[in-house]
C-alpha cells in the first residue's frame, strides 16, 4: 500500500490503514526513512488516535519511550539510531518488548531485523518535497532471520 500525504501533519489515511492492520493482530511496526522524514510525527499521530494522553516525543536519547493507551494498552516507541551492536539490543531489553504483545513502534530498525521473526509491518517514509510524504506500508507474516 502506498499513501501520499500532501500535508506533513495530515496523516489521517496512514493512521486509518495502520489501525486496520492493528485490528488484524499486527503489533510490531518498523519505521524507516531519512532523518526528518516524519517517523516520529507518524508515531505522534498514532498515539493521539489511540488516546494516549502523554506528550509523545522522539526517544533518540532515551532509546525507548512507553505510553499507555486506553485503546491498545502499552505502546513502546523505540529509536535504535544510536545503537551500534547487537549486544545493545539485549541491554535495552528488546526481546522483552517484542514478546510482550504490546505495540512496538521501532524507528531505525535495521540492527533489530535478525531478531524479528514474527509478523511485522514495515512503513517506509519518503520525503518528496517540503510538504509531501509517501508512506509505503508492507506487511510480512514472518521475517527471514
Amino acid at each position: 500500500m502506498e499513501i501520499i500525504s500532501s500535508a506533513p501533519d495530515d496523516l489521517t489515511r496512514v493512521v486509518e490503514w495502520i489501525d486496520d492492520l492493528r485490528g488484524k493482530g499486527f503489533t510490531i511496526f518498523l519505521l524507516t526513512g531519512d532523518l526528518g522524514a516524519g517517523k516520529t510525527t507518524l508515531v505522534r499521530a498514532l498515539c493521539e488516535s489511540w488516546g494516549v494522553a502523554e506528550s509523545v516525543s522522539s526517544p533518540t536519547f532515551s532509546i525507548v519511550n512507553a505510553y499507555a493507551s486506553p485503546v491498545n494498552g502499552m505502546i513502546y516507541h523505540m529509536d535504535l539510531y544510536r545503537l551500534e551492536k547487537p549486544e545493545d539490543l539485549e541491554h535495552i531489553g528488546l526481546d522483552d518488548y517484542l514478546s510482550s504483545g504490546a505495540i512496538c513502534l521501532i524507528e531505525w530498525p535495521d540492527l533489530a531485523r535478525p531478531y524479528l521473526t514474527g509478523a511485522v509491518v514495515e512503513i517506509k517514509v519518503s520525503v518528496e518535497n517540503q510538504d509531501i510524504r509517501t508512506f509505503r506500508i508492507t506487511t510480512h507474516d514472518a521475517v527471514d532471520a
